[in-house]
């Protein structure tokens, strides 16, 4: 029978209002189990290297095709409270470490499903969330022995990361582009890393062009800008240019206050309106007479890239004496160009020298349809650069770009963790042993169920993993923990479905995606493991 506290509160919360919605006790606790089960068993079948795709259809018709846990979870649409809670953990863990959605989410409804046998044997939530607990932290604390040193940014190891970002994208993308997109996101990373500073992933530029095939993206060392010169007698390309970037306005400019001017014929309007001309034109002739002292007697090129506006009277002033000007570049970009290029961004004409100069090997435009592309390309030493993605239309676009982020991420974590870990299930399969034969001495009394409940739920990537690429699960999780047992670091290999190492195969994750996951898990199971009543009787509850 119920307790009679709660059958008290149920009673007192419908005196206060009758149209309250309760769950007591059970159906609370069975209603999160079976939301979580329910999550589980839509991000199963992504999980891998071979996880099947979901495709998302849009309200206007619009398709996405994915298999990034995160994008799943962020496009559907989840009515049930708690699978909105559970994926909102996930989507937290992707926007921190970029990977490990599907994980999240898996080994929370796993969690459940363990404890829903134990509750139903008449376990009480309490016991199992101390066995949980014990179980956390003795995980964190056997991750911590589990990880594998490895260089940071200072001496970084180029095969390694590789290796990282090709499990991360193997999961997202099909083979050969995975495997062409981790060149591309190593070498990025690589570009931008300096020692003793923080990677910012914002100083490479992701720029999409909607053309040719997804096998021609590429990593350009330089930049890419999506617009052009406004000049039709601009050149398109220029070789061994000088770059000016300033954020200096070459247009006309109103004065900003209301000011009035009284004149009594016309030749005083004519000098004033010459005036007003002179101060823009006089910043243009600076520019000017800086080309000239640094371009005579050779054949260099110039070129201006400026925040603010160029207008038609400069561009013209600019194009005789052929100078590329570009206008109304974006701010980011302008922090990308001096690092790629070099030279200083500077913010008004007396600055003028050539020491703020960069330099590019070659500038030229990319006209695509109406859209135009200015390259800056063969930089000297860059540390910004561009990955140009290329694809036939916008779900592969889209699909690139959520990949290439997620790579990013996961070469910038291995570098500032100093640490991967093996991959392939062999972690699950290794805790799993650990937690069955030493944790479980140490944990008294009944919570050694729990520990007992995490321990098999860890098992559920390593299951996951041979389902998806049609094996027997039960067979593949035997064969790991009995390798484990023996000592040794094993894995499942999905093309054969035998236990192999996974270092022999290069398959590593990141240290940080799976700390995060022990962290976020555990915490969430517990917590609504420890739910024994729903009520939905807020103020404004839906009128009937």
């Amino acid at each position: 029978p119920p307790l009679p506290t709660a059958t008290m509160a149920s009673s007192s919360i419908r005196s206060i209002n009758p149209n309250a919605e309760i769950m007591s006790k059970e159906a609370a606790l069975f209603m999160n189990i079976n939301a979580a089960k329910g999550l589980q068993g839509v991000m199963k079948s992504n999980l891998g290297p071979k996880g099947t795709i979901k495709m998302l259809v849009g309200g206007a018709g619009d398709l996405k095709l994915t298999k990034d846990g995160n994008v799943l979870l962020k496009e559907m649409q989840i009515q049930n409270p708690t699978a909105v809670m559970i994926a909102r953990t996930a989507v937290a863990q992707d926007d921190i470490t970029g990977d490990g959605t599907s994980s999240t989410v898996l080994i929370i409804g796993e969690l459940l499903k363990q404890a829903e046998r134990y509750l139903n044997e008449g376990l009480h939530p309490r016991v199992l969330v101390e066995g949980f607990e014990a179980a956390k932290k003795a995980s964190i604390k056997f991750l911590e022995g589990y990880k594998i040193p490895c260089p940071g940014v200072e001496a970084p190891d180029r095969e390694l990361l590789t290796c990282v970002a090709k499990t991360a994208l193997r999961s997202k993308l099909r083979e050969e582009l995975a495997d062409k997109l981790t060149t591309i996101v190593v070498d990025a990373v690589l570009c931008i890393s300096k020692v003793d500073e923080p990677i910012d992933l914002h100083m490479v530029e992701v720029m999409h062009m909607r053309h040719k095939l997804d096998s021609d993206t590429r990593l350009v060392s330089g930049l890419v800008l999506d617009h052009g010169s406004r000049h039709p007698d601009m050149k398109k390309h220029v070789d061994d240019a000088y770059i000016l970037t300033c954020n200096i306005s070459l247009e006309y400019e109103k004065s900003e206050v209301n000011s009035s001017f009284m004149y009594s014929d016309a030749d005083q309007r004519e000098r004033m309106v010459a005036a007003e001309r002179e101060y823009t034109d006089d910043v243009v002739r600076q520019v000017i007479a800086l080309k000239k002292k640094v371009c005579d007697g050779n054949s260099k090129g110039f070129v201006v890239i400026t925040q603010k506006g160029i207008d038609p009277i400069s561009l013209d002033m600019l194009a005789k004496e052929g100078i590329v000007g570009l206008r109304r570049a974006k701010k980011r970009n302008m922090e990308r160009l001096v690092l790629s290029c070099g030279g200083v961004c500077i913010n008004s004409p007396e600055e003028l020298s050539p020491e703020v100069l960069g330099h590019a090997g070659e500038v030229y435009e990319h006209v695509l349809g109406e859209e135009k592309y200015t390259f800056v390309e063969k930089v000297a030493n860059p540390t910004s650069c561009t990955i140009l993605l290329k694809g036939p239309n916008d779900h592969t676009l889209s699909q690139l770009k959520d990949a290439v982020r997620d790579g990013l991420r996961a070469v910038k974590n291995t570098l500032q963790d100093r640490a991967v870990v093996l991959g392939a299930g062999a972690f699950e399969a290794a805790l799993n042993v650990h937690l069955l034969e030493e944790v479980k001495k140490t944990v008294e009394g009944r919570a050694k169920r729990g520990v007992e409940a995490f321990a098999e739920a860890m098992l559920i990537i390593p299951k996951t993993l041979a389902e998806n690429s049609g094996y027997d699960a039960q067979d593949i999780c035997i064969a790991l923990t009995d390798e484990v047992a023996k000592g040794n670091r094993v894995g499942l290999d999905v093309t054969t479905g035998e236990a192999f190492d996974p270092a022999t195969a290069g398959i590593y994750d990141n240290f940080i995606v799976k700390m995060q996951i022990l962290h976020s898990a555990p915490v969430i199971a517990t917590q609504l493991l420890l739910v024994d009543e729903v009520m939905r009787a807020g103020v404004n509850m839906r009128k009937r």
